[in-house]
């Protein structure tokens, strides 16, 4: 879970790497380091920097002890085996300081690999799986060349890098047989002093993409480091390398078989991955939410006919009304839209659904439904890539909801619905969830006209008050944003929070109790609320804030019975002196007389009230976050996309 930024061409390298480093920080920001060569006055020097802690230090680095060249690699670290110290940043070099490489990803078949190596007289100076890689490399290099392990450079990784001599085996090569030594996922890119200006990288689970640029070619772990610069992309499969030269890009699989990688056209503007002048990149996103909502119906949704039009799910309507059941796997925030896409499908479709962690999936011998879904932002999760994996095994044809085009689960499913949220860069997801919403109901609303399960005057209906929803979040974010950071004043010294739902709402109070505990360090726990006497009561005093989830659409007998029976929990926290913050529907005045404070939002229908539920819960975990001085963007021990399991 790191960032990865490689550059060759004719540009200066080391602000458009630390530039690119900066845009990725969000994968990571234990470390950072780079690795840069092609200094006219010595075309084979190679030198490294490295720093502990978020890239700012190692920028102070730079400044101190400046480094100049033509291509180099750069790298922003999440830590995975070895502290967060300068020792462990990458980039890592060979036992020779002629060659170094950065790695995003997990060896798991380091330590055996460590010992062959040091049998072979190789001497290590990290704590990390990574530095195996490039004695790997090193190791094949030797082979072929005839040689015996040389001595291991200094430990000081600022002093410069010099090549001795070219070895025989392409440095290309020597990657592709390394790589197939390795057990795990790694998305790696590699720099040797022996062959000037080129760049090897090379993946097998992690996400790596190449940047195309005029007479410039990039490497990155994310489209966002280098969008800048270029917007046609490779996107990398498992099993590829790729060679940038200042002449182009090669592709070839792990065995050196030539390939054809076209670029793709990226579409986001990159200001979009720009903070836009709002302090933190979470708000900007959260801010977001009208467009990315808007942007994921666009085009796939008839005002006229009610008519949903899904062209990428490549599914016969046969396939579709013969589906028995539907499994999904997603983890996180992408668990919890899956929770309420199950009642969503549930209820349009009338198909059974089963919704579990893709972490957990493929340990226990799952039972496939007869469609699989799988919800991802990145599209590169690797427990959830196991857990469509795992599907396809057993013969389920997979979907996908994700928010990045060519990403590895999308190019194994055999349907996808984007949801064109642009680039997210806040660890805490806000934006992708609601447009992860916005998929499912667009997907349960097609899959009910499929099966005929929705007459044609429901799917106006639906697409009507769909097609309503962004404007209703824009009056949410305009008029709740201030009670919000009053609200965030009054209880950012607690130490405990409840989150309480019901039914399709029940969900939305795990991801307000997850957007809490992630950004503002604050314990906070989801719970259905109907289970309150079963053992949570217990907990509840003067000290602890209790949020409900207490909204309800008239229309709709079965919500205003989860809104009758929600009234009933919360007499029972504030018998018991709770103190009650309320998400409820506009015009309801009945509860406020039951808590001590109301936040309200626009009515519509219950299936569609999750979408606007989770906005002031957002906003609270912001302000709560802010005041506390938490790093709202990049918070402790986590990363953007969790590409190890």
């Amino acid at each position: 879970m790191c960032g990865i930024v490689g550059y060759i061409g004719p540009k200066s390298v080391v602000p458009l790497i630390v530039e690119g480093l900066r845009r990725l920080e969000y994968r990571g920001y234990d470390s950072a380091g780079i690795a840069v060569a092609g200094n006219p006055a010595d075309p084979t020097h190679l030198d490294v920097r490295r720093a502990p802690g978020k890239l700012s230090n190692l920028e102070a680095v730079l400044r101190d002890r400046p480094l100049e060249g033509t291509y180099g690699i750069g790298h922003t670290r999440w830590a995975t085996h070895g502290r967060p110290t300068e020792e462990n940043a990458h980039p890592h070099r060979d036992g020779s300081g002629t060659l170094v490489v950065v790695h995003n990803g997990i060896v798991e078949n380091y330590l055996a690999l460590k010992q062959q190596l040091i049998a072979r007289g190789h001497h290590f100076l990290s704590e990390t799986d990574t530095e195996i890689i490039a004695h790997l490399i090193e190791d094949e290099l030797n082979q072929a060349a005839g040689k015996h392990q040389g001595s291991p450079v200094a430990a000081n990784e600022s002093e410069a890098i010099v090549s001795t001599a070219a070895d025989s085996l392409p440095l290309e090569e020597a990657v592709r047989r390394a790589v197939k030594r390795l057990t795990g996922a790694f998305a790696i890119g590699v720099l040797s002093a022996h062959e000037p200006n080129k760049l090897v990288a090379a993946r097998s689970g992690p996400p790596a993409v190449i940047g195309i640029g005029d007479g410039e070619y990039f490497v990155a772990s994310d489209v966002p480091g280098i969008l800048h610069h270029t917007r046609d992309i490779v996107f990398l499969h498992d099993g590829d390398c790729a060679i940038l030269t200042p002449q182009g890009a090669r592709f070839t699989d792990f065995e050196g078989n030539e390939l054809s990688r076209p670029p793709q056209r990226i579409t986001w503007d990159p200001i979009q991955a720009e903070k836009a002048g709002y302090k933190h990149f979470m708000l900007k996103e959260i801010n977001e939410q009208p467009r990315a909502v808007r942007d994921t119906t666009l085009g796939r949704v008839s005002l006229d006919s009610g008519d949903v039009f899904l062209p990428d799910l490549k599914l016969s309507t046969e396939d579709l009304r013969n589906a028995a059941t539907m499994t999904i796997a997603a983890c996180g925030t992408s668990w919890h839209a899956g929770l309420a896409g199950k009642f969503m499908i549930e209820r349009l479709a009338r198909l059974p659904v089963d919704v579990d962690y893709a972490s957990e999936y493929r340990y226990r011998d799952p039972i496939p439904g007869s469609l699989g879904l799988l919800i991802t932002q990145s599209g590169e999760t690797a427990d959830t890539i196991a857990a469509q994996s795992e599907m396809i095994s057993k013969g389920t044809p997979t979907l996908a909801i994700c928010n990045v085009v060519g990403s590895a689960i999308t190019r194994k499913a055999q349907g996808v619905i984007t949801t064109n949220a642009g680039p997210e860069i806040g660890v805490a997801s806000t934006k992708a969830f609601t447009a992860q919403l916005t998929a499912l109901f667009t997907l349960a609303l097609y899959l009910g006209q499929q099966r005929g399960t929705v007459t044609p005057d429901q799917s106006r209906h639906y697409v009507d008050e769909l097609a309503k929803i962004p404007a209703k979040l824009e009056e949410i974010l305009r008029v709740l944003d201030d009670r919000c950071h009053d609200l965030a004043r009054q209880f950012s010294p607690a130490s405990d929070f409840l989150f309480l739902g019901r039914g399709i709402h029940y969900p939305i109070a795990l991801e307000g109790a997850l957007k809490l505990k992630e950004i503002s360090y604050i314990h906070a726990e989801g719970y259905p609320a109907g289970e309150m006497k079963h053992g949570p009561n217990a907990l509840i005093d003067e000290h602890l804030p209790v949020v409900c989830i207490a909204t309800k659409d008239p229309a709709d007998p079965t919500s205003v019975l989860k809104y009758e029976k929600t009234l009933s929990n919360i007499q029972e926290v504030t018998a018991r002196s709770g103190r009650v913050i309320a998400i409820a529907t506009e015009g309801d005045h009945e509860i406020e007389g039951l808590v001590e404070h109301t936040l309200h939002i626009p009515a519509a229908p219950d299936l569609l009230l999750p979408i606007l539920e989770v906005v002031p819960l957002q906003l609270l975990a912001y302000h709560i976050a802010v005041r506390r001085g938490c790093d709202v963007d990049q918070p402790r021990n986590l990363a953007k996309s969790v590409t190890v399991e």
